[in-house]
């Protein structure tokens, strides 16, 4: 199966953008879904944005919708999340993965995101 490495977190003030990048380590193409999930610190980890492959077709929580995009790269094996005017509710740790999700060894560690002023 699949292994996903996350990468692009930080800390930024509301209003700011942040860029998260996924890399999976085997081709994209063979994945109906990928997503992007988050978790929030003593929450359980929630679906924020999908994108269906091979047409591109994208969906979002009501939360993030407007605010995020979620985009992919078939070459690089890759899928992206666009996060603007970001809220101190969008702090949580962020990953990707397959929708539905691969078994527990596929998570990567994920990648922090901080909103604070």
């Amino acid at each position: 199966q699949a292994q996903y490495v996350e990468s692009g977190g930080g800390l930024v003030q509301p209003g700011e953008s942040l860029r998260l990048s996924c890399a999976s380590s085997r081709s994209i193409a063979a994945t109906f879904v990928m997503a992007w999930y988050r978790q929030a610190g003593g929450k359980q980890r929630d679906l924020v944005a999908s994108i269906v492959i091979s047409n591109g077709n994208t969906n979002y929580a009501d939360s993030v919708k407007g605010r995020f995009a979620i985009s992919k790269d078939d070459a690089l094996n890759s899928v992206y999340l666009q996060m603007d005017n970001l809220k101190p509710e969008d702090t949580a740790v962020y990953y990707c993965n397959s929708q539905p999700p691969g078994t527990r060894s596929s998570w990567g560690q994920g990648t922090q995101v901080t909103v604070s002023s």
